[in-house]
């Protein structure tokens, strides 16, 4: 199932999809696709316990993508996209990469529930103000986005944004789940590693 999303996902950037569809079809690809991987969370049994049983490094070495707000900054400097979305965006997911890469990393931080819900409630506090301020700026002129509709950015809307969404309210769904007051077995901690 990934490798046929991400075929499509690759064809749609090739072929400039979304800058040709009428209307906010970038936003509204976003929108369904992250609707329908979180549908397949809470209404699919075997995908809701395959997510659950994923290694916490797993789902934050999917943010490591977020290093992408580099890019962000270089097109800004270039003047292929707008300082009031590239700015906050680009220096946002570069924090947001930089501490799931510590995570990642430091055991004491990824076995911390604390640190790792912080993370988690500024990484998609974060996503959710960047895929707001680039829609508004979408509306307002769609032409001032357009580099998100081009390969390479063109994966954002239609495969990583939705995936990182929908981690982080795995995370937040696991994070709710564990209970503060039972000790984990070392397998368990080895599985869950927070």
């Amino acid at each position: 199932m990934g490798a046929g999303w991400f075929l499509v996902a690759l064809f749609v950037g090739e072929t400039e999809l979304l800058s040709t569809l009428p209307g906010p079809a970038a936003q509204i690809t976003l929108i369904a696709l992250t609707i329908g991987l979180l549908t397949a969370f809470w209404s699919s049994r075997s995908f809701r316990t395959w997510a659950e049983e994923l290694d916490v490094r797993a789902l934050l070495g999917l943010h490591l993508v977020r290093f992408v707000g580099i890019y962000f900054l270089m097109l800004h400097a270039r003047g292929e996209l707008p300082g009031r979305f590239a700015v906050p965006a680009g220096w946002g997911d570069i924090i947001v990469a930089v501490g799931a890469l510590a995570i990642i990393l430091v055991p004491v931080l990824r076995q911390s529930s604390r640190a790792v819900m912080i993370w988690n409630t500024v990484g998609l506090i974060d996503i959710l103000f960047v895929v707001t301020t680039a829609a508004g700026l979408a509306f307002a002129n769609r032409d001032s986005m357009s580099a998100l509709t081009r390969l390479p950015l063109s994966f954002l809307p239609t495969m990583v944004v939705p995936l990182i969404i929908a981690t982080h309210v795995m995370i937040l769904v696991r994070f709710l789940k564990k209970p503060d007051h039972v000790p984990a077995s070392k397998d368990q901690e080895a599985l869950v590693s927070f």
